[in-house]
């Protein structure tokens, strides 16, 4: 029997969490951007084998921040972009995901931070649901997140969440 998606997701999960074992912080970041792309994905009804690759960019896109931090001292995305792929190669074929597909999400994995030439639908997800997680953890401010609307969110569900969460005016809810 073929094994889930859900199963896949979770047994790399747990590898990227030994793999940052210590780094709650980073942890914590990689499962939000994951939730986010797993929803949009969903939302946006991708076929199942991209949402797969989806998640599985989702679960592993930052990988590179540690060797970054190491070779330049810091983790400017570009560094990411540049040190990520090899380790997520490594820990993706470790789980036993096909060559294609790693491929893809190494390819992912060193362009989630750059913007322009998004050549598909799991790469604009990725880039939206990272956003949507540094928007609050980086505390952007409403022109930045604004200006990130307009230019990069492409998706409806990602364009929807995105004002839902950072553009629409704080309400208490009355009893």
């Amino acid at each position: 029997m073929e094994e889930s998606i859900e199963s896949k997701i979770d047994r790399l999960t747990l590898a990227m969490i030994a793999f940052d074992k210590g780094d709650a912080m980073r942890i914590q970041h990689f499962l939000k951007v994951h939730r986010f792309a797993q929803l949009i994905a969903r939302q946006e009804r991708v076929d199942a084998h991209t949402q797969l690759v989806t998640e599985m960019a989702a679960v592993v896109h930052d990988i590179g921040i540690h060797a970054a931090e190491a070779k330049y001292g810091n983790s400017n995305g570009k560094y990411q972009e540049e040190l990520g792929p090899a380790p997520a190669r490594d820990l993706l074929t470790a789980q036993g995901f096909s060559p294609e597909d790693i491929a893809r999400v190494c390819y992912l994995v060193g362009h989630h931070h750059t913007y322009k030439n998004i050549d598909g639908i799991d790469y604009q997800i990725l880039v939206e649901a990272d956003f949507l997680v540094n928007f609050f953890e980086d505390n952007i401010s409403k022109t930045g997140i604004e200006h990130a609307l307009t230019h990069v969110f492409k998706t409806e569900t990602g364009k929807r969440l995105c004002q839902e969460m950072f553009l629409e005016e704080y309400r208490i809810a009355k009893p």
